[in-house]
């Protein structure tokens, strides 16, 4: 094997120059693999001389789960694979003149606060689970060993409580999905059960499952149940209980995150994310685009004059909102898209001295950059999820910026996935 690439496979050649590529191989290695003449896809037979950095992955789930890529390398390996990508991925987006790239790395195992499974009934149970790689098949599980420990314990109650207890048995019929959110200590669990299109919820049922279930799983403190659409991506409230969200602290900041709103999954590094990204910084004006609930401009407000932050999603808006307005009229929250903002700021001709951006995994895009670029702040901070569209990104801002520092986050370790903050100044 050649080289890893994103996306979790090993890349490797044919006689002919061709490239395949492979899962669960590693750099160095020899392997046997079935590659089809017609495809770029091959399927890896067996190993035959393995890598030192091969190692027996964490989780029996591993290789039929589509969640984790990397649990057959050990750890160091994948910061390593990491590392390539990530590099590699900016040399062939022309990106240039990269400053030493740093790597902040915590515990591996067990940092996710969020996670939704799936549920579905199997051999006349329900039971909870993820889709098998490669398509959408259930693959029911009984560990997830990524996730807090009270996650998998509080999906556990459900099926044992649902056994024993009518309520939770009952609703939990109809449920489709479960998600469960941990605040920083796992003191406190909020679950949102998505309930199949068509389900009628009786009056009553969503707080008698959730009282049921705290016998279990006494973390307990909100709950909401939410009917999927036809899509599955806007789902309709129809009842709640308890708590409508969790306090989470990071450092010495505490959010307040309503259930739906985003918030980074890995319990260990938010607090590095949140130094590399605010640390040492000050000026009169900063804007915070794709602010989220708040977790840069919260810290940013301590020793900007003004912080702007501009969200579109609606229920991060209310809680931005809420916070910022316990430090002064000056911080501000704006529920608008991006690349609206930046344009009438472009008009105006408002310049901050810094602007940090976070946007989704499909990246700023050449629009957002080009509008920044025109706006011209004298430091930038580009967090990203993605290499690939971090690197399309960087190729137009370096015409006027230059990178002073690069920096990759494993928020999630077992997995290809990646987070990096790029410090961008004006030349």
């Amino acid at each position: 094997m050649e080289r890893a690439v994103y996306g979790g496979d090993g890349l490797a050649r044919r006689a002919n120059g061709s490239v395949v590529f492979v899962r669960f191989t590693l750099p160095g290695e020899l392997v046997q693999i079935e590659a089809p003449p017609d495809s770029n896809d091959a399927k890896l037979i067996r190993v035959i001389e393995s890598s030192e950095a091969r190692v027996a992955p964490g989780c029996p789930h591993f290789g039929p789960c589509g969640g984790c890529q990397y649990q057959h390398a050990s750890y160091e390996a994948q910061l390593a694979m990491k590392q390539s990508v990530l590099l590699e991925t900016m040399e062939r987006a022309g990106v240039s003149e990269l400053p030493a790239l740093q790597t902040h790395a915590a515990e591996p195992w067990e940092y996710r606060n969020r996670v939704r499974f799936r549920m579905e009934r199997v051999e006349g149970e329900v039971r909870f689970g993820y889709s098998k790689r490669g398509g959408n098949e259930f693959l029911p599980i009984e560990v997830c060993p990524i996730s807090a420990a009270l996650i998998v314990d509080a999906a556990e109650a459900c099926i044992d409580g649902a056994k024993q207890n009518v309520a939770i048995g009952g609703l939990l019929e109809f449920a489709k999905e479960v998600e469960f959110f941990i605040n920083e200590d796992a003191s406190r669990l909020s679950m949102t059960l998505f309930l199949r299109q068509g389900t009628r919820l009786k009056s009553g049922a969503l707080a008698r499952f959730c009282e049921g279930l705290q016998a279990s799983v006494p973390e307990l403190s909100g709950a909401s149940a939410m009917l999927l659409d036809k899509s599955g991506t806007r789902p309709t409230l129809l009842d709640a209980w308890g708590s409508e969200g969790l306090a989470y602290r990071v450092a010495d900041e505490t959010y307040w995150v309503s259930r739906g709103g985003f918030f980074q999954v890995n319990r260990f590094l938010t607090a590095t994310l949140v130094d590399l990204v605010c640390a040492g910084r000050h000026g009169a004006l900063a804007w915070d685009l794709y602010a989220g609930v708040g977790l840069f401009s919260r810290v940013l407000a301590r020793n900007f004059l003004a912080v702007t932050a501009v969200e579109a999603n609606p229920i991060a808006v209310s809680d931005l909102r809420a916070a910022l307005a316990k430090l002064g009229p000056e911080q501000a929250a704006v529920e608008r898209s991006t690349v609206a903002f930046l344009r009438d700021a472009v008009v105006q001709r408002e310049r901050p001295e810094l602007i940090v951006l976070d946007p989704p995994r499909a990246g700023a895009g050449a629009g957002v950059c080009e509008l920044l670029l025109r706006v011209a702040a004298r430091e930038m901070v580009y967090v990203s999820c993605d290499p690939t569209t971090l690197a399309r990104d960087l190729a137009v801002l370096q015409r006027d910026y230059e990178v002073a520092a690069m920096n990759l986050v494993d928020l999630f370790p077992q997995t290809f996935h990646m987070e990096t903050v790029v410090t961008l100044t004006h030349r």
